[in-house]
């Protein structure tokens, strides 16, 4: 956990305003923000919009993307998006992909941030606008930076609690998901993004972000939202769940996941 001293704070001071120091890390951190170059995102649903309730017509494990019946439901015009790339044979299989792609962007640019400057912006869901058209990685803008303090307990609050949980609310209120599954994509987001992190770091010299990222990791997989849902050896993690990815076609089993080959029939998956 870092230290909540003067260093800390003025690191959030100095919070670099259009947060163009996430750029060298990969298309993973990257944060756009309302003054950056491109095309305007007010048009674009917030994430707080995203996590709102189901659209009562919106129909959850339809896969059509066609359908007329997603528009203004951000959240299954994601699944949908995903669903049709991925050529996915259930719908919360692709909600599963989906959430585990939200929650790796966010990890990352809250992980990034952190330990590279220190300091984080406010990810507060209303601030984060959000294109659930757009391809991988996710596309994100934040409207307003306002800098917060680059501690454990403080990414919990902005990622785990702000978002993963009412995004993991909103996707099983629509398909059969279980909160296990869930929890193990939150984790594993997070743990790839410290790996990246680590990687990062060692290839520039940069050891000290390596250093921060993989104890911020430590400290946020201790939480209890997320205790339990695999074991972190160094910058390896095995979840305990699995994600169903290897139910895609040619999809095969992650590389943290809890099986070691796909499974030949189709029995439920741990956490699942």
């Amino acid at each position: 956990m870092l230290p909540l001293g003067g260093l800390v704070l003025l690191h959030v001071v100095d919070l670099d305003p259009r947060l163009t120091a996430l750029h060298r890390l990969g298309g993973f951190f990257v944060l756009r923000t309302a003054g950056a170059a491109g095309p305007s995102p007010r048009s674009l649903p917030t994430l707080a919009q995203a996590y709102g309730p189901r659209r009562p017509d919106v129909q959850g494990d339809a896969l059509d993307p066609r359908r007329p019946d997603v528009q203004g439901d951000a959240l299954a015009s994601r699944v949908r998006r995903v669903a049709g790339a991925l050529r996915a044979p259930e719908a919360r299989v692709a909600a599963s992909v989906a959430h585990q792609g939200l929650a790796a962007r966010l990890w990352s640019v809250a992980l990034g941030s952190a330990a590279l400057c220190g300091a984080v912006p406010d990810l507060a869901p209303p601030l984060l606008r959000w294109d659930p058209e757009a391809g991988a990685p996710d596309d994100l803008w934040l409207s307003e930076v306002r800098p917060l303090a680059g501690d454990a307990p403080t990414l919990v609050d902005l990622v785990l609690r702000a978002h993963l949980e009412p995004l993991a609310g909103a996707l099983r209120s629509r398909h059969r998901l279980a909160p296990g599954l869930l929890r193990g994509n939150a984790a594993s987001a997070l743990a790839g993004a410290a790996r990246e992190l680590d990687r990062w770091g060692r290839r520039h010299g940069r050891t000290d972000v390596a250093v921060r990222a993989a104890s911020l990791a430590r400290d946020i997989l201790a939480d209890p939202l997320l205790a339990g849902t695999g074991t972190l050896t160094g910058t390896v993690f095995r979840r305990r769940s699995c994600c169903l990815y290897y139910r895609v076609p040619g999809g095969g089993v992650c590389g943290d996941c809890c099986f070691v080959r796909p499974p030949r029939s189709s029995p439920r998956a741990p956490s699942e």
